[in-house]
């Protein structure tokens, strides 16, 4: 595990978008594993802004994102398929072919969760996973208490996610309450994963993560197994943290 903390949102941004510009230099054919909701927004930002500059190309790129809510359709605004489009895909040079995301309407969500597990197998599998993570310490749409074995499945959420995820929706009332989702086994099989955190009320689940018990109560415990897992967060997320002690520990 190595920790980033930098002073604020937008410098979190920037490291972020450096780590991902880094392996598509790297690996110009990398399978990418994306998220969404607010922490990653300024992380697309800097990529689009590292693409329009000549850096990195996505023509090659595979990218598969973690969920998707069930019965919103792709053009709602409120969709992730709507939400990656918007401030991100349309911007870059990506395949439409080589994107990937749950379908949340499927008629059959098992039969659509092993579709998509097949999908990410022939890819070869996720060489980086970008991760975000929800004031309840979920990953994904994997709500405290999912089993660490699963695989992508569709996932009833919580009311602290049904909650934080209201401000996006007109009512409380619209906010979807079933997602489909990568499941933590599915996650733990890239080859690396960074996690983003920004804002102190993120400081606790944070806390948590990295130093807490590993159990699906607090899902994100588990990336203290994975062998090569970047936190990048702010001060605010980092606030509990004992920085001298994380110098010693993961520097």
């Amino acid at each position: 595990m190595r920790i980033i903390c930098v002073d604020n949102y937008d410098q979190m941004s920037k490291k972020a978008a450096n780590i991902v510009a880094s392996q598509l230099i790297l690996k110009p054919d990398s399978v990418l594993g994306l998220a969404t909701g607010a922490t990653p927004l300024g992380m697309y930002k800097q990529l689009i802004k590292t693409y329009e500059e000549g850096h990195i190309d996505f023509e090659e790129v595979t990218t598969f994102n973690l969920d998707e809510y069930c019965d919103l359709n792709k053009e709602d605004e409120q969709s992730y398929y709507y939400y990656m489009y918007e401030n991100f895909f349309k911007h870059i040079n990506i395949n439409i072919k080589n994107l990937n995301i749950p379908n949340g309407r499927a008629m059959d969500i098992h039969k659509e969760s092993l579709e998509y597990e097949r999908k990410i197998r022939k890819s070869g599998g996720i060489d980086l996973q970008v991760l975000g993570i929800g004031r309840n310490g979920h990953i994904g749409f994997n709500e405290p208490d999912i089993k660490f074995e699963a695989l992508t499945h569709m996932v009833k959420l919580d009311e602290q996610t049904i909650e934080d995820n209201s401000r996006f929706f007109d009512s409380i009332k619209d906010v979807p309450t079933k997602a489909i989702s990568m499941g933590i086994k599915t996650i733990m099989h890239a080859k690396k994963i960074i996690l983003l955190a920004s804002g102190k009320e993120k400081a606790e689940v944070i806390y948590g993560a990295i130093y807490g018990k590993i159990t699906p109560e607090l899902p994100a415990s588990v990336l203290q197994l994975h062998p090569d897992v970047v936190f990048v967060m702010d001060k605010e997320a980092a606030s509990k943290l004992d920085l001298e002690k994380l110098k010693e520990e993961y520097l």
